[in-house]
């Protein structure tokens, strides 16, 4: 049965020559270019990168490949000896192609180059070469926080980097490696708050008189073509009592809980109109027995009926921007009436000296009913415990975006076996 398309086409195909007249060639290769076996475009092609004397690439330098004379590139292929292609962008006029992509280290490469001249014949060119090891390999060291010590149950674990990760895959191996463990043992994840920096909270507080155990195991681990794990020093954390802190704007009443209990009812007084005290939750970063506040850092201007520059006692910062939990005697006609103050929470100097005895770095201070904006989740302190639950989770990159989904880790164990 294939003897008749066979018949059909070689007629059609004489029939048409007899049609053309002798001098045109439709079925054959001469006269037209695009059916002409491709030319050897050596000539008309130069690379950036290669030495052409045996020596292995550099992995850290693009390669690019440009046109020369009249002709011009039309595509370009690059792959691995494992089938990874780099990708990379050719120039509109066909003039340039480069790399986009970093090249692999030790590996070696095929690069296939199209051409065409200015008649439009095809040319083509394939190249090989290796690339040598990278000039300058970087380490990815993890340094976590806070130091070790005793925090509250509201305390994050920070893991900082040394250099950026921006690509979710390399994420998701730096994320695999670092462990946080805790006794009792509770869900928890990392949230990637920028390319160099993590945070790990539990889905609820830490368990009071926990004890949180981190470390990594990055450590000599491939990252990619150029980062390799480094060092990190293992931190290990205890658990204070549950201390939390209440704050009413509305009603001017600070309720202070430990373990549960009502321990202490303590008159305030919060942010005024203009100067509203965050709502929400925040973490205590530090205390200092005294702090000179001033208008200025906070952008009021100086001899203004705002200005102030006050040396205040027993202060509990909540907020690197200027937000502390401390005395205010000049206020205490205030205190438990009406919001006067310019942000922070003011009570008298006794209270505020029982207030600070009573709390450490990572016990809770909660603000509710207060006209002023919800706490930042980062970047101003601890607001993490403001980003809700399932949104926490789409900031890991084990999750692979989905707010319930397992981690990587899990998702495998979670897999029967094959049989």
């Amino acid at each position: 049965m294939s003897i008749f398309p066979r018949t059909r086409t070689v007629v059609s195909c004489a029939l048409l020559m007899a049609a053309l007249g002798a001098g045109v060639t439709a079925c054959g290769s001469n006269g037209n270019p695009l059916a002409d076996k491709p030319y050897d475009a050596a000539d008309q092609i130069s690379f950036s990168g290669l030495t052409g004397d045996g020596k292995k690439a550099d992995p850290d330098k693009p390669l690019e490949v440009t046109a020369e004379d009249d002709g011009r590139i039309t595509d370009v292929t690059a792959v691995d000896a494992t089938g990874r292609y780099v990708a990379g962008e050719l120039a509109a006029d066909g003039s340039r192609w480069h790399s986009t992509a970093p090249l692999a280290a030790n590996a070696h490469y095929t690069v296939r180059i199209s051409t065409e001249d200015e008649d439009g014949a095809p040319g083509r060119r394939t190249l090989t070469f290796d690339t040598s090891a990278p000039s300058s390999t970087k380490r990815l060291d993890v340094t976590f926080g806070p130091d070790a010590g005793t925090y509250g149950v509201g305390q994050p674990v920070t893991a900082k980097l040394s250099q950026e990760v921006k690509d979710k895959a390399q994420r998701a191996v730096v994320e695999r490696a670092l462990r946080v463990d805790s006794v009792p043992a509770v869900a928890g994840s990392w949230y990637w708050v920028n390319a160099k920096e993590l945070h790990y909270r539990p889905k609820d507080y830490w368990p009071a008189h926990a004890t949180v155990q981190v470390h990594s195991n990055l450590e000599g681990v491939r990252i990619s073509d150029r980062l390799w794990g480094g060092t990190a020093k293992p931190l290990t954390l205890t658990i204070g009592d549950r201390i939390e802190a209440v704050t009413d704007a509305s009603s001017h009443e600070m309720t202070v809980y430990k373990n549960g209990a009502v321990i202490n009812k303590i008159p305030v007084t919060t942010g005024k109109p203009g100067f509203e005290t965050r709502n929400g939750v925040k973490v205590v970063l530090e205390k200092q027995q005294y702090v000179r506040m001033r208008g200025s850092t906070v952008g009021i201007a100086e001899g203004t009926s705002d200005s102030y520059d006050l040396l205040v006692y027993y202060a509990t910062r909540v907020t690197w921007s200027g937000e502390y939990v401390h005395a205010a005697p000049w206020s205490v006609g205030s205190q438990g009436y009406a919001n006067v103050s310019h942000g922070c929470t003011g009570m008298n100097t006794s209270n505020a000296e029982w207030f600070f005895d009573t709390v450490h770095p990572g016990d809770l201070v909660r603000v509710v009913n207060s006209g002023g904006h919800t706490m930042e989740p980062f970047g101003n302190g601890f607001g993490d415990w403001n980003v809700d639950w399932n949104k926490w989770r789409t900031g890991s990159a084990l999750t692979n975006g989905k707010p319930d989904g397992p981690a990587q880790q899990d998702a495998l164990r979670l897999q029967p076996t094959a049989v």
